[in-house]
């Protein structure tokens, strides 16, 4: 009978891991540390943020709830959440495209490199659609790292 709630326990924390979009646990971004949310980290969302990844390139601006998405060789894709769920050092959105289409945008607050450049980011960012999940480095629109500065 001991079994029970220790069963109960491991079942109530595999509920509350980050999932992919078929049911399985979602990776964390490939560049995020092993302590990619440290207790009693906030972040600030009240401004405009970039996020942007390479391999393949694209861009993410999050404006209030509104999103746009940018790819090269793909239209823009647009999107509308009511608010970010936040707890220690993330930040998530589930945001609906025009058409229907789930966008789930997740911040980190750990220090993030894009892998092209010696740019340092403050958040790693990790963007998921149906059929692709894009992860990269995310900061404050007017406080974008650039390079020589």
């Amino acid at each position: 009978m001991k079994t029970l709630p220790a069963a109960l326990a491991a079942l109530l924390l595999a509920a509350c891991q980050p999932q992919d979009p078929e049911g399985k646990p979602a990776p964390p971004p490939a560049d995020a540390p092993a302590t990619a949310n440290p207790a009693g980290t906030t972040m600030d969302i009240s401004k405009p943020i970039t996020a942007r990844g390479t391999e393949p390139f694209w861009a993410l601006s999050i404006d209030g709830k509104a999103f746009r998405l940018t790819r090269p060789d793909r239209p823009d894709l647009t999107a509308e959440a009511p608010g970010a769920a936040i707890s220690d050092g993330r930040a998530v959105w589930v945001a609906k495209t025009p058409d229907g289409r789930q966008m789930t945008v997740t911040l980190y607050a750990s220090e993030c490199s894009d892998g092209m450049s010696d740019l340092k980011y403050p958040m790693s960012a990790e963007v998921v659609l149906l059929d692709e999940a894009l992860r990269g480095c995310a900061a404050k629109t007017a406080e974008l790292p650039r390079e020589g500065g």
